[in-house]
């Protein structure tokens, strides 16, 4: 086949596909409708950044000016509402157990006066585990309050021994603490997790597309008029079959980033070449594992639970939730598998951290390396779409 003989097989192809995804609506949701309702969805769910107010149970047995200042001061933090003061700890614990509090901030009896003269008192809180960003939220709260209670009683008992501020304060924190946040200093959820949630869902919806389109070929029995398109090629076929995947995906992935780097103002260190560039290679390396999902089992129903099994596994093993460092080795290497894990890692350091683009060009060539996979199976795709008979 010549250069122009399959240039033109590829045209013809593409246009065939582009009638086959306009006749079916599930293209239309899967393609379009699905990867927006997701954006809308999660920016919208973590346009606050940090979630605000997690409502919080007191139990003040003190119940002196002391405590009551110590709950204004908890209440004030802006991830803290102090919904709900007793003097029960069973009702508190109780509220809790319904999910109307996160957690609970424990004043003994004789709070202030043990404070003063120097017995200890011990602060007490409880969260609930079971809500992970809001527990560790208040954890972190409640704790801080506790130090600064702490503080504040040992700057009363220096003061009432004649001490100066600079004395007082010297043995209180001999050790000041100055922390910088990289690439994340508002501590921004949705610039953590939605510059890879959203990739993650277009991956998974790019799997299933991809092996759905090629399934449904098998499966009615149109896959040798495909190839007879293609000439024979299974090259040739490929490409003009997913050609308009790629730029319908393609375009759907840098609306994503226009979303989160453009409207959102999210960090963009490195500018938008990298992440348009990292986004596009995603999107055909996702098309290419696709293709190595229907090539490895060439059945509709089968193809798609294993893109969709590979799909969801990939929030989890990919690194942003759990990190790979930690996982077992075979884990980590298990994790190169995933697209999304070498596009994160770019997401990482062009856009967070703004490093030099050398230090990436690994996860480049990881994102096109997968193009080879389809080669892996060239021949069982091939045999499949020539004749394999589809069993309902």
């Amino acid at each position: 086949m010549t250069l122009n003989q399959g240039l033109h097989s590829i045209w013809n192809i593409a246009k065939r596909e582009m009638r086959r995804l306009v006749s079916r609506p599930i293209y239309f949701f899967c393609m379009l409708f699905a990867p927006a309702l997701s954006v809308v969805f999660f920016i919208t769910l973590m346009q606050e950044g940090l979630p605000k107010d997690l409502p919080i149970a007191v139990v003040d047995l003190d119940n002196t000016a002391t405590s009551r200042n110590l709950i204004r001061q908890l209440d004030a933090f802006e991830q803290t509402e102090v919904a709900m003061k007793t003097l029960s700890f069973a009702e508190a614990r109780e509220e809790m157990q319904k999910g109307e509090v996160y957690g609970i901030f424990y004043i003994p009896a004789n709070f202030s006066v043990e404070a003063t003269t120097g017995k200890q008192p011990t602060l007490s809180f409880y969260t609930n585990g079971s809500y992970l960003i809001a527990a560790s939220l208040l954890f972190r709260d409640m704790k801080t309050m506790s130090v600064l209670a702490g503080a504040s009683v040992g700057l009363q008992t220096g003061t009432a021994k004649g001490l100066s501020t600079e004395q007082i304060m010297g043995q209180l924190q001999p050790i000041v603490i100055d922390t910088h946040s990289i690439g994340n200093p508002w501590l921004n959820y949705s610039v953590y997790l939605n510059n890879t949630v959203l990739p993650g869902i277009l991956e998974l919806l790019i799997f299933m597309i991809t092996v759905f389109s090629i399934g449904t070929e098998i499966k009615y029995s149109t896959s040798r008029r495909w190839l007879q398109m293609g000439g024979n090629s299974m090259t040739v076929s490929l490409i003009g079959k997913l050609l308009p995947h790629t730029v319908i995906f393609t375009l759907v992935g840098f609306m994503m980033c226009a979303v989160l780097y453009g409207y959102n103002a999210f960090p963009l260190h490195s500018g938008w070449a990298p992440m348009l560039t990292a986004m596009f290679l995603l999107v055909i390396s996702s098309q290419a594992v696709g293709v190595f999902m229907i090539g490895v089992l060439p059945t509709l129903r089968l193809g798609l639970s294993f893109a969709s099994l590979f799909g969801m596994l990939a929030f989890s093993i990919v690194g942003f939730s759990f990190p790979v460092q930690e996982m077992y080795p075979s884990i980590q290497a298990l994790a190169n598998l995933f697209p999304l894990r070498h596009y994160f890692l770019i997401y990482v350091d062009q856009a967070l951290n703004g490093r030099e683009l050398v230090y990436s060009w690994a996860e480049y060539v990881w994102l096109a390396g997968f193009l080879m996979l389809p080669l892996l199976i060239r021949r069982n795709l091939k045999s499949a779409l020539l004749y394999f008979k589809y069993i309902p």
